[in-house]
């Protein structure tokens, strides 16, 4: 790894030899030293003198130099903006050495998030002006025991006018944004007999987005909104998809003309076709609980991992489609990111989940939502929720009622564990469940479906039933 050049993060101390104190070794030769010194004054011996003076002399020797500027430590991270869950991570504490005497050791510790497993761990030397790194102390590893090894102690030496970087590479487990740091280092000088104080830096947040399954839906569209797109809608214009045949009015296109049809019939005929809009699909999450234990990515799912990886990927498929998608939060934050389309919108989707957090709140947070924020009537709406809350039910119930496409995609985990208390416990987690699959049954005769996520193919079914009721005819009661 390369030395510092302009460092990400820096934690730096004014030259001051206050910072650096003296350590055991340096009170025991001056102990000896002195008392050698007082028992031959006082005894007549000179060989005790000849004793005191080898510790007199190299206490001296090697205090000849002092060091005055304390060490300077910062992290810099490594590739950003491109991990996933999964990825390897790289980052590096480094440790520099503005000091014109060297170190005679330098003691660097560092936390880690323990969404990031560190796996590999080793310094890297580089003096000041060189262009090739050197080697530092060997590379330690967990020894095969799974765990992180950036919690423990690395020790090396540094030269004056150098740097070190003790570089850490693993892997990631999770999404979110993870923590690496804050790292302290102390260093020894003097041959062991004056020691810094501990210098600490803050730590370096690591942006890892999830982990998007593969997703593919069917091209089935409530209602298509836009202007231009990849779907189908039901108003007749420029598009692919034929709609019949009708008479020439004025307005139409020569090219559109149906010659077949027009001899047979002695009159201009036009070919009439649909045209492609886009939609826009709105992606709203509940996060008013959580349930599960989250196993990072190859693990267990907790209810956020799946609403988050679940929503991804589902931006990701109908925002490739050239869709406008927009996100919304259902708790007390009620987070939103404007409906957008493209490459960048993904991106911005991406880390706007990074920051999805399970709140509860003992208020309802439907006006909060969407008291402000109206959705259009042409949207898709679909919601990722656990409905591990009444109120979740409720919000859907109410967007069903209030005319809007609605499909409720259930994120929680099926592995979910009841409770191993003794008593009742395991009596009432099983009517829990069946109130759950009542109020599930419910929110079916409400016209909300509610489907389990699977990946690609979870959907399917659900948009062509929903683009199936919403191009039915309204029959009205009189």
């Amino acid at each position: 790894m390369t030395g510092p050049t302009v460092p990400a993060q820096r934690s730096a101390e004014p030259e001051a030899a206050a910072g650096w104190a003296p350590t055991p070794a340096l009170g025991r030769a001056v102990l000896l030293a002195g008392l050698f010194l007082v028992a031959g004054v006082l005894l007549g011996r000179v060989d005790l003198i000849v004793l005191a003076a080898p510790f007199a002399l190299g206490t001296a020797y090697a205090l000849r130099r002092r060091p005055t500027a304390l060490p300077q430590v910062w992290i810099t991270p490594g590739a950003d903006g491109t991990l996933v869950e999964g990825g390897e991570v790289t980052a590096a504490v480094s440790v520099g050495n503005p000091d014109t005497v060297d170190y005679d050791l330098v003691v660097v510790r560092s936390r880690v998030s323990p969404w990031l497993r560190i796996e590999r761990a080793g310094f890297a030397l580089e003096e000041a002006g060189g262009d090739e790194p050197q080697a530092g102390n060997e590379t330690p590893t967990d020894g095969g025991t799974g765990r992180s090894v950036a919690d423990r102690p690395f020790v090396t030496s540094l030269p004056s006018a150098a740097a070190v970087d003790l570089e850490l590479a693993g892997r990631a487990l999770r999404w979110g944004r993870h923590a690496v740091g804050p790292a302290g280092a102390r260093v020894v000088a003097a041959s062991g007999l004056l020691v810094s104080r501990a210098v600490i830096t803050e730590p370096v947040k690591v942006r890892v987005y999830p982990r998007t399954e593969p997703f593919e839906a069917v091209e089935a569209m409530p209602r298509a909104a836009g202007l231009v797109g990849a779907h189908h809608s039901r108003r007749p214009g420029e598009g692919g998809e034929l709609a019949g045949v009708r008479i020439f009015g004025p307005g139409d296109r020569l090219r559109r003309i149906d010659w077949r049809v027009s001899l047979r019939a002695r009159q201009l005929h036009v070919a009439a076709t649909l045209s492609d809009r886009d939609a826009e699909v709105v992606l709203l999450l509940d996060v008013l609980a959580e349930a599960g234990r989250s196993g990072g990515v190859g693990g267990a799912a907790s209810v956020l991992d799946t609403t988050v990886r679940a929503a991804a990927a589902i931006a990701e498929h109908y925002l490739h489609r050239g869709d406008r998608v927009s996100m919304l939060e259902y708790g007390p934050g009620a987070r939103r990111l404007r409906p957008a389309t493209g490459r960048r919108q993904y991106l911005t989707v991406l880390e706007w989940l990074l920051d999805v957090r399970a709140e509860s709140s003992p208020h309802e947070p439907y006006d909060q939502v969407f008291g402000p924020q109206l959705l259009s009537s042409d949207a898709l709406v679909v919601v990722l929720t656990p409905l591990l809350d009444e109120r979740s039910a409720q919000m859907l119930a109410r967007l069903a009622r209030g005319g809007r496409f609605v499909v409720a995609v259930d994120t929680l985990p099926t592995d979910l564990t009841p409770p191993k208390d003794r008593g009742w416990a395991e009596v009432a987690y099983r009517l829990w469940r069946l109130d759950r699959e009542t109020m599930i049954g419910q929110l079916r005769e409400h016209g909300v479906p509610v489907v389990r996520w699977a990946g690609a193919g979870s959907l399917d079914q659900v948009l062509r039933d929903v683009a199936r009721l919403a191009t039915a005819p309204r029959v009205g009661i009189r």
